[in-house]
């Protein structure tokens, strides 16, 4: 992500929005992409994004905010799913892989899940 000029920040405890103004370095925040909800559409709202660039795929209460939601639904055509088979076959996407669990395990899976520390997918395999 970095080398698409994104700027990590920690979002763990008090003054993320502090940090992410820090990070933005006085340019105004362009979008906020909400993964694990629970205040985050807010926090963009409060950082000036406007709220159509707010988006949420955990937050079901985004629409009465004015921010996007994004189910999976909208993305799982099969034309959707065809361009990103072609972007990560040509070498334009990367899908990480954060663990590979045997399907007998798919509860230590779901425990690794459940800790919101993964980056990049978790696989089943049969």
């Amino acid at each position: 992500m970095r080398g698409l000029g994104v700027v990590p920040v920690d979002y763990h405890g008090e003054g993320l929005a502090d940090r992410i103004r820090a990070a933005a370095e006085g340019r105004p925040i362009a979008a906020l992409l909400d993964t694990h909800g629970g205040g985050y559409i807010e926090l963009g709202l409060d950082l000036g994004v406007e709220p159509a660039r707010v988006a949420t795929i955990a937050d079901f209460t985004a629409r009465e905010k004015g921010a996007q939601w994004v189910g999976h639904d909208a993305a799982a055509t099969p034309a959707v799913l065809a361009a990103l088979a072609g972007e990560i076959a040509a070498g334009r996407l990367e899908v990480p892989i954060a663990a590979r669990y045997p399907l007998a395990e798919v509860r230590a899976a779901y425990t690794d899940l459940e800790r919101r520390r993964t980056r990049g997918k978790i696989v089943l395999v049969p």
